[in-house]
């Protein structure tokens, strides 16, 4: 794949997106290097060329051919209705690897209940066409205009009687004294493809490559490896405590009486898995953190 007609031409999302999606690129084995005001980032793979985009307008430019491949969010491409291919979805955002929700949400001392109290009134939002199909879909008349940025405002100044908004938590709704009334829309994150490139056999090889590790190195963050010497005669009462992705791996060692131990875990149960695998008699129990679980 070395003639510039192979070239992946990736769309990286500027913005609250950005640093996370370089910090699993380089879990993924792709270091990515920024250079101040530059939209061209360097990355160690002579086969792909990057550039920094904003998340809204990568469907576009994957659509147009501008781009082969980039990551946007499925709310951004649902928004705009490009026709490319979807590759897959990398649930993570810029604080977890949690979907996102876009909410109806309304100040605290409203009398809306429901998005049907909501007919005939003000609803503000920078996802204007997914917005407007929800409140068409539910026959709900109301009055949806764009919002330039600090949207959970608009309800505070008096400039709008509902919103649309995204939120990982609901802090920031709540923090504004707002209220969520209905779930408009769950999204995440996606890698998409633009049509021509996916059927270009070298591109595709190279894309599927991107997602293949990009998944990898996703399902490792929520999973560590632990290993531990156990002997013989006590393997059966380990075994029974650890849960697992697969079976343990299980090895002899040179000292007949013992055996190594390796297997990968949800990180959440470590914390109580290790006590519980000293007391069956486990030894020298090392946790290790995972880049990739393919």
């Amino acid at each position: 794949m070395s003639a510039d007609t192979h070239i992946i031409k990736l769309g990286l999302p500027k913005g609250s997106l950005e640093q996370s999606t370089i910090n699993l690129f380089a879990k993924s084995g792709w270091k990515i290097r920024q250079h101040h005001r530059n939209y061209f980032p360097e990355i160690n793979d002579p086969e792909i060329t990057a550039r920094l985009c904003r998340v809204q307008e990568i469907p576009g430019y994957i659509e147009e051919g501008i781009l082969d491949v980039g990551l946007t969010g499925k709310d951004w491409l649902l928004e705009q209705g490009s026709d490319v291919v979807v590759v897959s979805d990398l649930v993570y955002s810029k604080t977890s690897n949690r979907p996102a929700s876009w909410v109806l949400a309304v100040a605290g001392d409203a009398p809306y209940q429901r998005p049907e109290d909501l007919a005939g009134k003000r609803i503000a939002t920078e996802l204007l066409g997914v917005t407007r199909r929800y409140f068409e879909d539910a026959g709900i008349p109301v009055n949806v205009f764009y919002s330039w940025g600090a949207t959970e405002a608009k309800v505070v100044e008096g400039l709008a009687d509902a919103i649309v908004e995204v939120t990982e938590t609901g802090t920031t709704i709540k923090a504004h004294g707002l209220r969520v009334i209905a779930e408009v829309l769950l999204t995440n994150t996606v890698l998409i493809a633009n049509r021509q490139a996916w059927e270009d056999p070298a591109k595709r090889q190279k894309i599927e490559q991107l997602d293949l590790l990009l998944q990898g190195a996703l399902r490792a963050e929520s999973l560590v490896g632990l290993k531990m010497n156990v002997p013989t005669g006590k393997l059966d009462a380990v075994l029974d405590k650890l849960p697992s992705l697969n079976s343990p791996t299980v090895a002899s060692l040179r000292d007949g009486k013992w055996v190594a131990v390796e297997i990968v875990v949800d990180e959440g149960v470590v914390r109580d898995l290790i006590p519980e695998l000293k007391d069956a008699g486990a030894e020298g129990i090392i946790e290790y953190a995972l880049n990739k679980v393919i």
